[in-house]
């Protein structure tokens, strides 16, 4: 009898408060599914890595795996890494493997952010309006312009949608502008309250940078109030937004944005991506980073294509195509 299953298949982090944060929402997903085994597993710098939450699954009795991203948005790692480890196990051990979508522009996240800054507002205390403060948006940061581009919109809904006098944008590594120049830039601006928000899932080096350069140009510039808002972490609507992509991949709801991915069409300053095979570049690193030291960049990648490839059989569909 078929047994159905789900894999929540994380990135990694060296930080194990990151890796703490991501088990315990993992483990509220598994709290809301209890009719179906959960598992989690990262790509890489921890552990368990994706495969072996998927040995976990199939000793459970799992033969059908609902495997969703626990990633904002659709750059190198959800449409290539990810998909790629989960179609050499599915091709491998004989089982279907199907993938979700990313976590992306959500009216869910939206508010949760919300929450996130209206909470930082409160905390701060310090009088200022929303039209003299100034959101900073700070996003992880891609080769991947269309991936880059949603922190752009998130900053420009959450910047409209709750009334700041102005909203810039960052990203904590690889695209530009990084956190501590789009930080100089808006104290050029002459707002007198700054507010920092990480868009990210959990803590991490990169948000610990963030917080860190917020308090660097903070020190430099006495004269303007600096607040720092808390990342999304295991905000209610997170959790359920990662029920929706489970519960989306039955309903056949599986497409990422292929109109703009730079793997299936030709993007500016993309050109050479344009149909690359499709593999993942981490195999070199599954497991290690929390309890060994390996420096590993991301920005030289050239990622694969998702989804220029009919899939058959147990293969992981990556655009809903």
């Amino acid at each position: 009898m078929s047994r159905t299953g789900v894999m929540i298949c994380g990135h990694g982090s060296r930080d194990p408060e990151a890796c703490a944060q991501f088990a315990r929402v993992a483990g509220k997903i598994a709290e809301k599914l209890p009719d179906w085994p959960v598992e989690m597993g990262y790509l890489e710098f921890a552990r368990p890595v994706i495969r072996e939450g998927l040995d976990r699954l199939r000793a459970r009795g799992v033969d059908r795996v609902l495997a969703v991203p626990g990633m904002l948005f659709a750059a190198g790692h959800v449409k290539n890494d990810v998909p790629s480890v989960l179609n050499a196990y599915a091709a491998e051990h004989g089982i279907r493997i199907e993938m979700g979508r990313d976590l992306g522009i959500d009216p869910l996240l939206l508010d949760a952010s919300r929450d996130r800054i209206e909470a930082a507002l409160e905390a701060a205390g310090n009088g200022f309006s929303r039209e003299e403060t100034l959101l900073l948006v700070v996003g992880r940061g891609t080769s991947d312009s269309d991936a880059n581009g949603n922190v752009a919109k998130v900053a420009r809904m959450l910047w409209e949608g709750m009334g700041f006098g102005h909203a810039e944008i960052a990203y904590s590594g690889v695209a530009h502008p990084r956190t501590d120049a789009a930080l100089e830039r808006a104290v050029r601006l002459g707002f007198r309250h700054i507010l920092v928000f990480p868009y990210f899932l959990f803590t991490g080096i990169l948000v610990r940078r963030i917080y860190d350069a917020t308090d660097r140009v903070a020190a430099a510039h006495p004269g303007i109030a600096f607040t720092k808002a808390r990342y999304l972490d295991d905000h209610p609507n997170v959790v359920q937004a990662f029920l929706d992509r489970i519960t989306g991949i039955l309903e056949g709801d599986t497409a990422m944005n292929c109109a703009l991915c730079k793997y299936r069409v030709r993007i500016i300053g993309h050109e050479q991506d344009l149909g690359a095979p499709q593999e993942s570049h981490h195999h070199h690193v599954e497991g290690i980073g929390t309890d060994a030291d390996h420096h590993h960049h991301h920005g030289h990648h050239h990622h694969a294509a998702h989804g220029h490839a009919e899939h058959r059989g147990p293969a992981v569909p990556r655009s809903g195509k």
